[in-house]
């Protein structure tokens, strides 16, 4: 049976969600390499957009940042940081946003600014959003990666940087914003996808992961689909790609 890693199941399983001719709003690390894997795979046709301003990027190396020069050399277009949010983003052009942060809470609101309760003097202080919070509100729908923790996926999040479904479909509809929303969250034991009132959901687990696992992770009572399934290993062809992408493991550790 072939072996890997738990970082190589999450960033295989999200490649896996991406449709050939997406359009993907992509930062750097995880998120990046599931891009890069679906268009050497399934998603030939697959259309990545940095944040700095690069359009139809066709990296040669791992890039190490949004504004690292490998992106620009081959890329269909280069414009400015607004040009990307106010063009492309908002006017409804971008089909899949990646996210991640700190929380990830019942409805898919995000946190990744800070931990406690108290914004001035926190526990902890984040990075904050970057175009996070744009992402989320503007991409056609949105997906996020993230290890599957207790402190993690708390029923509420300690502040919202960037909205999912806010406390329910109805309240993210009438909010006015025209993205999806989070569409699924790809742990390192499964998948949740968000229910008919936007409650992320339990649909599937890795191989040798089990919904009691999930829901003793989580900060309230999950909810898991009726027809939960187990989703495929990652095949040699894509671990074999993974690692032709990242070499140096930089990302997949």
């Amino acid at each position: 049976m072939t072996s890997y890693k738990t970082s190589e199941l999450m960033i295989v399983n999200a490649a896996r969600l991406l449709q050939d001719g997406d359009v993907v709003f992509v930062g750097v690390g995880q998120p990046n390499l599931a891009c890069n894997l679906a268009r050497r795979t399934h998603a030939p046709n697959l259309t990545m957009i940095y944040e700095a301003g690069v359009i139809g990027a066709d990296p040669q190396r791992l890039p190490l940042s949004i504004g690292d020069p490998t992106l620009v050399s081959g890329a269909l277009s280069v414009c400015s940081m607004y040009d990307i949010f106010a063009f492309y983003l908002q006017r409804g052009n971008v089909d899949v946003g990646f996210l991640g942060g700190a929380q990830i809470d019942r409805f898919g609101n995000i946190n990744a600014t800070i931990i406690g309760d108290d914004y001035a003097h926190p526990k902890v202080r984040l990075p904050g959003s970057g175009g996070a919070e744009l992402i989320a509100a503007w991409a056609n729908r949105c997906y996020i990666m993230t290890p599957h923790q207790k402190r993690r996926f708390p029923e509420k999040v300690d502040f919202m940087t960037s909205a999912g479904f806010l406390d329910g479909r109805a309240a993210r509809a009438s909010s006015g914003v025209r993205g999806g929303g989070p569409l699924a969250v790809v742990t390192d034991i499964g998948i949740l996808e968000p229910d008919e009132n936007g409650e992320l959901t339990l649909v599937a687990v890795h191989p040798g992961r089990s919904a009691e696992e999930a829901r003793a992770n989580t900060g309230w009572d999950l909810k898991v689909a009726p027809d939960l399934r187990v989703t495929t290993p990652p095949s040699e062809t894509e671990l074999r790609i993974l690692h032709e992408l990242d070499p140096e493991g930089l990302y997949v550790k």
